[in-house]
């Protein structure tokens, strides 16, 4: 088995604590973002940590399990980590819906955090 670049490694560990925590407990997510972070989540925009927490621990579900169909990383030239998300989603009694998420990760005091999310589900609406 061929050793994973660092970036690969980190990136898929970020992906994996993430889902794990947005699944159980999404009020917890402010410990990745850092008041500069940015999200968008299906085109609305939100900026810093508390705002994002807001929003995501709104969102109207009560249960939510993520599966994890790809993910792919890649190093930016300023030291960040890109992600690329692509899965499945299925929210209390809601269908099984496709999802595609990406992120830049940033080493900050020794500490890998999210600056930048951006979320859509994979709807196609061809009416």
């Amino acid at each position: 088995m061929v050793d994973q670049p660092l970036w690969e490694q980190i990136g898929s560990s970020f992906v994996q604590h993430y889902y794990q925590m947005f699944d159980s407990d999404r009020t917890q997510l402010g410990s990745i973002y850092i008041d500069a972070s940015c999200l968008t989540w299906e085109g609305q925009q939100f900026q810093g940590k508390r705002a994002i927490v807001e929003k995501l621990s709104s969102l109207p579900f009560t249960k939510i399990a993520h599966s994890i169909t790809a993910q792919d990383h890649q190093p930016t030239p300023d030291c960040c980590i890109l992600s690329m998300v692509v899965g499945q989603l299925k929210a209390d009694d809601d269908p099984i819906m496709g999802f595609h998420q990406s992120f830049i990760l940033k080493n900050i005091n020794d500490a890998w955090v999210c600056t930048n999310d951006m979320f859509r589900l994979a709807i196609h609406n061809f009416g």
